[in-house]
């Protein structure tokens, strides 16, 4: 399921285009390792993370913010990163979901993801844990009403979201002081 091949190719055609004013150069910390790159002010911050890092966990789903499947965490809080513009992360910090395991072991929300079948097709899973693990960073917790909000600004076609729910409530057992 990926990017029609019109919008592809309206998006390839965009990336050709002349800068016209120029490139900036940002630093920012992504998944840990700081990067210094130019980037010129109309690039998508999804498209920075895809196409410069080569960070394909992060997807493009609907480009316009609806589906959330482009989620990631600007300084610890879910973003949609098709509605940002990369010169506008010079000095943040982002994390992907290529940086949430640990060691070469799953984080424990991708765990409960795995272990409760909260993913089926995965397009839409990468933005749904990074949006779970805002709420589970301040509610380790959470209640049904809690965790549904917190995902609803993502998509998915797939799972009926029951399991979902199940397993962002999993992962914040897991994750409280003194579980193990």
């Amino acid at each position: 399921m990926g990017m029609p091949t019109k919008r592809r190719k309206a998006r390839a055609k965009r990336a050709r285009i002349p800068p016209e004013n120029g490139s900036h150069t940002i630093i920012l910390t992504v998944n840990g390792r700081t990067y210094t790159r130019p980037v010129e002010p109309r690039v998508l911050l999804v498209d920075f993370i895809r196409d410069d890092l080569r960070l394909t966990g992060t997807h493009v789903g609907c480009d316009t913010g609806h589906c959330g499947a482009c989620t990631i965490l600007l300084d610890g809080h879910a973003v949609k990163s098709c509605t940002v513009l990369a010169v506008q992360t010079d000095g943040h910090q982002i994390t992907t979901i290529e940086g949430i395991a640990a060691h070469g072991r799953m984080h424990p929300i991708q765990e409960a993801f795995k272990e409760h079948h909260g993913l089926q097709c995965g397009f839409c899973t990468p933005g749904v844990v990074l949006a779970a693990m805002e709420l589970l960073q301040v509610e380790n917790a959470p209640s049904e009403d809690q965790i549904r909000t917190a995902i609803s600004g993502n998509i998915c076609r797939c799972t009926g979201y029951q399991n979902i729910v199940d397993a962002v409530a999993a992962a914040g057992e897991r994750m409280r002081p003194g579980s193990g």
